[in-house]
């Protein structure tokens, strides 16, 4: 069990008594822990390839490590719902990135902990806790593993665990998700029309206090620092160092914005040339008016601005693998 108040805890046969669960393969006794609340997002990348498979692959590696279920698959609009109702201090959600996402402002909130089952497409936030993708490391850090906190992005309301970007990666994500194929495919032809006319806006804002007036077709601004250089590019080193980390691309035409990004993805990035701006703060409003589109973790939302983005230190306990 995750408990809130300690650092470092597990999840096992010492938890204080709860409702048994529910789960289709039912049944307890007085003498055995609580069921383990399992959500998963039915229609995230991986789950949905797995189809009639899902469940029972849920229920073989959940078996593997002597814990009981109580799994509630869901529709991704459900997931918040799904998550609030589940019972005991501890709830592992499967999904991607934009699962976890909602799934950790739900827990956070209520001061309970994240177990994570990587069962979207990317799945980042998995990676930077040290899951490996696969189902069956992933229930054995769920059960087994010990909880640690993060840090969490916000951006008013909303939470992400990984990053928001504004500019032409929300335009990209909306148009992939229109087209009838698969995320990784369909980022192909999303990504050309983009780059197509990419744009570039101008941006004031102020990071902890201090004004800066850029411009740029792409701010990126990240739950933590990530990193740029060659052989770890997009990873976090730290999920627990309090900072938001700020990359605002700079204006360039289409065919230099696709050159560029080839750079930064190998490794290869000019930071003085490539970027307008590169900054870390607590807190950074963005001082546009109306409403813009926001991809937070992958997902698409319109937001009113001015808007307001901040670091909630150490406010999501996650299990992870215990440090050897």
């Amino acid at each position: 069990m995750c408990l809130e108040s300690p650092p470092f805890v597990t999840w096992g046969t010492e938890l204080p008594a709860s409702e048994p669960g529910a789960g289709p393969r039912g049944g307890s006794t007085v003498d055995e822990a609580p069921a383990l609340a399992v959500v998963v997002n039915r229609s995230g990348g991986t789950a949905s390839t797995l189809g009639d498979k899902l469940e029972g692959k849920l229920y073989e590696a959940f078996e593997a490590t002597g814990a009981r279920i109580d799994l509630h698959l869901v529709d991704g609009r459900d997931v918040a719902e799904a998550v609030r109702r589940a019972s005991g201090q501890s709830v592992v959600v499967g999904g991607g990135d934009g699962t976890i996402s909602c799934a950790a402002g739900v827990l956070a909130d209520q001061g309970r902990c994240l177990a994570v089952l990587p069962l979207g497409t990317l799945n980042h936030f998995a990676q930077a806790i040290g899951l490996d993708g696969t189902l069956e490391q992933a229930a054995g850090v769920a059960v087994h593993g010990e909880a640690r906190r993060v840090d969490l992005g916000t951006a008013g309301e909303r939470v992400f665990v990984n990053n928001a970007s504004f500019g032409i990666y929300p335009r990209m994500v909306r148009d992939r998700d229109r087209l009838p194929l698969p995320k990784w495919l369909a980022t192909v032809p999303a990504s050309i029309r983009v780059l197509w006319r990419p744009g570039s806006r101008r941006v004031p804002m102020t990071i902890d206090g201090e004004r800066r007036d850029i411009r740029t077709p792409l701010l990126f601004v990240g739950n933590n620092r990530y990193s740029l250089d060659q052989g770890s590019v997009g990873r976090r080193e730290s999920l627990e160092d309090g900072v938001l980390s700020l990359y605002a691309v700079t204006p360039r035409s289409g065919p230099g914005l696709l050159l560029e990004a080839v750079r930064i993805l190998r490794g290869k990035a000019d930071r003085r040339e490539d970027f307008a701006t590169i900054a870390e703060g607590r807190e950074v409003t963005i001082e546009r008016q109306g409403r813009h589109p926001v991809a937070f973790d992958g997902e698409v939302i319109p937001m009113h601005f001015p808007l307001t983005l901040a670091i909630r230190q150490k406010a999501l306990a996650v299990m992870q693998p215990r440090i050897v």
